[in-house]
């Protein structure tokens, strides 16, 4: 019997604004914490558009991959440092399709390529199909492919860039092919090469660069992308001379810019910053903003909603209370510690890189030290995030806060960072500090969701944030300072600056005036919605991109 998921199909009339027909690529989906096969913020945002496209009645589904063993399980050594887990998972609310495709990867033409659908009504999303190549009648490389979200293997890379972007592609076309398709991230930019074979117009190509970070724009050797089947064909050495940048580079993000109508960077700066990234290449398109944003409706509180839209002060500070408690049972279930409801509470997490600087806060350990010894005005802060797991840096940063913690009763780092821990935690806290080298953020949304449950956010001025700040009225910012000063400089600088504003404007209006801190509570939530909600972001895209 053949599914009604086998061709283009939504359980529901599209609405008039949103009839075009739309295939989203993406290599991660954030949709569900039973469907862990994301890694973080890129995810996180997939998500909430897929959710937020099936509130509005849109005409568009899905592209991702089914990875067999997700990114990676966070747990701990027996020093409570971090360990990796690669564990295989199930999903039994997936449907065979019955579409199976082939690519040609490397020296093998016929690769398999079996599309599974995620129906609507599991989630609440639109209809969402995901590649597998664990296959039947795939040799063992082959179905390794679909194994591990960004796999380490540089030429297993390669090869999910092609059965995500050329797989996808002829699964959209075996579901009777869609008005506009659309890459987030370059991950799929192989789809590109192969509809504009198949006679597919640039002005159906969108493309949403999310990153100004150089490993999140990737390039590679143009004679081996070749090689690998990436072109969806063999191109001539004159064909790849066309496609090549810096030397005998394919430039992901250059490739989709040259091939797209039109590109979006994910907030007002940063389509600025990536404007200017790419100005000095031929042909590449305008990279229009639209700010990121997350969903409501599966991320807020709804107790805490009620109290934000009656304004009820004490109901709201009933329901906080509670969701702490919560937090901190997890707190207590992973580390020992008892924290305190009544005591102000930080959180810093997401993505563990770099650029992100988890431990500003240790910058001035002696000042570090005096913050969460005052007596007068104590505090709490948690750490929770995942490292890319062989990015040894990050992973040494993690577990430098963990021994830093173990002694300190009001410091804490969680594993197990994926949707329901990062609920609690923007639930469960006070503060959300975000604290990125300025120009280095794209957007971040992890602070929208935390402003949406009444979280303050304590940031540097950079992505999404310019657009949202009233310093002092609903969040509290950082000065701004010269991004092009030595890294160790912007450091010194920022981290000086977080403990005067921490010192001097957050903590004390926690405690001494609990009045005005209500105040930014809800004046956070008044700005955040329904301006960083992510049906106003799914009906941009439709309004600006596709």
């Amino acid at each position: 019997m053949i599914s009604k998921y086998s061709k283009w199909y939504h359980p529901y009339k599209p609405a008039s604004d949103y009839k075009k027909k739309v295939a989203y690529f993406s290599m991660e989906f954030g949709i569900d914490q039973s469907f862990n096969i994301y890694s973080g913020g890129l995810g996180f945002l997939a998500g909430s558009h897929m959710r937020s496209g099936y509130e509005l009645k849109q005409n568009m589904i899905g592209i991702g991959m089914l990875w067999k063993y997700g990114y990676y399980d966070q747990a701990r050594n027996e020093d409570q440092t971090l360990r990796t887990e690669f564990n295989e998972k199930h999903f039994d609310f997936l449907e065979d399709t019955g579409i199976e495709v082939e690519v040609k990867l490397h020296d093998n033409p016929h690769v398999k390529v079996r599309a599974y659908v995620l129906k609507p009504e599991v989630f609440g999303t639109v209809p969402m199909y995901f590649l597998s190549t664990y296959v039947d009648g795939n040799d063992h490389l082959s179905r390794s492919i679909t194994n591990h979200l960004y796999d380490s293997n540089p030429v297993t890379r390669v090869s999910q860039s092609i059965v995500l972007g050329i797989g996808g592609a002829k699964v959209v076309e075996a579901l009777g092919g869609a008005d506009t398709y659309h890459l987030n991230e370059g991950h799929a930019l192989p789809a590109f090469y192969y509809l504009r074979d198949r006679g597919v117009k640039k002005d159906q190509m969108v493309f949403t660069t999310h990153t100004p970070e150089k490993a999140g724009n990737e390039e590679r050797e143009a004679r081996h992308l070749n090689r690998c089947g990436f072109f969806g064909r063999s191109l001539s050495n004159d064909e790849l001379q066309n496609e090549m940048v810096n030397g005998d580079m394919i430039n992901y993000t250059i490739s989709a810019l040259r091939m797209s109508k039109k590109a979006n960077g994910v907030s007002k700066l940063h389509a600025i910053v990536a404007n200017d990234m790419w100005k000095d290449y031929y042909g590449v398109s305008d990279i229009i903003p639209i700010t990121n944003a997350q969903n409501q409706n599966f991320w807020q509180d709804q107790s805490i909603k009620s109290a934000w839209l009656d304004k009820n002060a004490d109901a709201y500070q009933s329901r906080k209370h509670e969701l702490k408690r919560e937090l901190f049972d997890e707190v207590a279930h992973q580390t020992g510690k008892e924290f305190d409801p009544n005591v102000l509470t930080f959180v810093w997490a997401r993505r563990f890189a770099a650029y992100k600087r988890a431990d500003l806060l240790l910058h001035d350990f002696d000042r570090f030290k005096r913050l969460i010894t005052n007596k007068k005005y104590p505090v709490q802060i948690i750490w929770a995030g995942k490292p890319y797991p062989f990015d040894y840096y990050a992973i040494d940063v993690f577990n430098h806060l963990v021994h830093q913690s173990k002694n300190e009763p009001n410091l804490a780092v969680l594993v197990g960072y994926e949707i329901d821990l990062s609920k609690k935690l923007k639930c469960g806290s006070d503060i959300w500090l975000n604290t990125p080298r300025i120009t280095r953020e794209a957007s971040g949304t992890s602070g929208m969701t935390a402003a949406m449950n009444g979280s303050v956010n304590v940031s540097t001025n950079d992505g999404w944030i310019p657009e949202f700040e009233k310093d002092g009225e609903n969040c509290f910012v950082l000065p701004a300072l010269d991004h092009n000063l030595p890294v160790w400089d912007q450091d010194s600088i920022d981290a000086d600056n977080l403990y005067n504003i921490l010192e001097t404007k957050v903590i004390p209006t926690y405690y001494d005036n609990p009045q005005k801190w209500q105040d930014i509570v809800f004046s956070a939530m008044d700005d955040v919605i329904p301006e960083f909600t992510s049906r106003r972001m799914a009906d941009d895209y439709y309004k600006m991109l596709f």
